[in-house]
């Protein structure tokens, strides 16, 4: 495929990403607006009680809910930004991390917060995505991915403190949804990466033959996946 065609496909991606996570906040908005005017009792009816087997389902509905205001607009940011990065390699991976982290976040939510709580709240996506983001280059041996995750580990470093122990606060959420998130870049990883970084051959001096793709560790690769990029 040449770099080109790679190139529009990735902006073609990247911007139903951005479309996928504009209506996935558009969409936990308008659910906030019915909770709050309902005094949130759907946060109460349809969050996550911890052993309460009639409540299991809640950990598809709970990452919709929120308690306030304040809560929702305080994942909205991260949650854009962290689910955008994570998706814009692909929306249809995105899904099926996304999958994951809910069910791994939940679940561990479910098996560890006190049974007299009830969990909601998008907080296990974001710790979930942010985990995603920082690991997937790696997994999939794409530079740029491993630059990105390395810029935004430093600058939202702040965030690995949702992941201590805290009064009031769903951490088991936060942090089984960043288990979820390295899990899903191991599971989801681009195979394809590997075995063209393992199918590279050389030639009798040892040199990689034209057309081959480049060595993984290589500047030459970075500057093919900025290219790709369209930076």
């Amino acid at each position: 495929m040449s770099d080109g065609r790679t190139a529009e496909i990735m902006i073609a991606e990247a911007r139903k990403a951005f479309w996928v996570m504009v209506g996935f906040l558009a969409l936990i908005w308008v659910v906030q607006v019915a909770n709050w005017a309902s005094a949130y009792s759907l946060s109460y009816s349809y969050g996550i009680r911890p052993w309460n087997v009639e409540r299991l389902p809640g950990i598809v509905s709970a990452p919709l809910l929120h308690w306030s205001w304040a809560h929702i607009e305080g994942n909205s940011g991260p949650l854009f930004i962290f689910g955008f990065l994570a998706a814009y390699r692909g929306v249809r991976r995105f899904l099926g991390v996304t999958g994951l982290i809910a069910v791994v976040s939940g679940l561990g939510s479910w098996f560890t917060a006190d049974s007299s709580t009830v969990g909601a709240g998008a907080s296990g996506l974001v710790f979930g995505y942010f985990g995603y983001v920082l690991v997937r280059g790696a997994f999939d041996r794409h530079l740029i991915d491993i630059v990105i995750g390395l810029v935004m580990g430093l600058c939202f470093a702040y965030q690995f403190a949702g992941l201590l122990p805290a009064e009031g606060i769903g951490w088991q959420a936060h942090v089984f949804g960043f288990a979820g998130g390295i899990l899903g870049g191991y599971l989801f990883r681009d195979r394809r990466a590997r075995g063209a970084a393992g199918g590279t051959t050389g030639n009798a001096t040892g040199s990689t033959a034209p057309g081959d793709a480049a060595p993984p560790g290589s500047r030459a690769a970075l500057l093919k996946e900025i290219d790709d990029l369209g930076l």
